[in-house]
């Protein structure tokens, strides 16, 4: 099994006073020659608004756009029609195909704080697609919830890449064995908040690791009150 460790304190820095943008690949301002992405997973922004702030109206093709939110309320309008307001817990796709435009604000009264995520497509110029779903922390308390995959269903999002996104949450220090899709090669995992274990290296608040190489499932001991995000993709086209 193959790692990279990307230490939170290692993040490039995108503060323009309304925005702090800790990035982890090269985006905007920050440019590192050697964290241009991770497999296909291409942006990993750990986000903070300031409230009545955002995001105006931009376009995006091309690429599937993730968004966590972990703490606030924002809005969402795009090209396609959609106009809510969302929840920390929510979480939305944009699946910008042949192009889409969208403007994000934070809406509340508190920071909004909430994971940018580009992974890049399978399939080029589909016709484009935005979907939300909600992910109350309390309904998914002491387990492992997946809210993105590649396939269409109900309970999660769905995206036009054989990637899947996992959202945990353990109140109590808990252990288990991730294993990989047969056709995706590489895990991103992200510490929210608490602590992971993944073999020797210890993961704290906003460390990530990227795993590749290995057919056996990754075991991950994690602390009580720990959060997490895995990532799992192909690691080429």
């Amino acid at each position: 099994m193959n790692t990279y460790f990307f230490p939170a304190a290692e993040r490039g820095l995108k503060d323009i006073g309304w925005l702090q943008s800790h990035l982890t690949f090269s985006f905007g301002p920050y440019a590192n020659p050697e964290r241009n992405g991770f497999g296909l997973l291409k942006v990993f922004n750990d986000d903070f608004v300031a409230p009545g702030k955002g995001f105006g109206l931009h376009a995006h093709a091309n690429m599937e756009i993730i968004s966590v939110l972990l703490a606030g309320t924002m809005n969402h309008k795009d090209s396609l029609g959609y106009s809510e307001v969302i929840p920390a817990g929510g979480v939305q796709i944009m699946s910008a195909g042949s192009g889409l435009r969208h403007e994000e604000y934070n809406v509340g009264d508190d920071e909004v704080n909430f994971l940018q995520i580009w992974i890049e497509p399978k399939l080029q110029n589909v016709t484009p697609r935005y979907q939300r779903r909600q992910f109350p922390e309390a309904q998914r308390a002491n387990q492992l919830t997946t809210i993105v995959s590649n396939e269409e269903g109900t309970a999660h999002c769905w995206i036009n890449q054989n990637a899947k996104l996992s959202l945990g949450y353990y109140t109590e220090s808990h252990s288990l064995d991730y294993a990989f899709a047969p056709l995706n090669k590489m895990l991103y995992v992200f510490v929210i908040s608490g602590t992971v274990r993944i073999n020797d290296q210890v993961l704290s608040q906003r460390d990530a690791l990227g795993i590749w190489n290995t057919h056996a499932p990754v075991h991950l001991d994690c602390a009580a009150d720990t959060r997490f995000l895995l990532i799992e993709a192909p690691i080429n086209h």
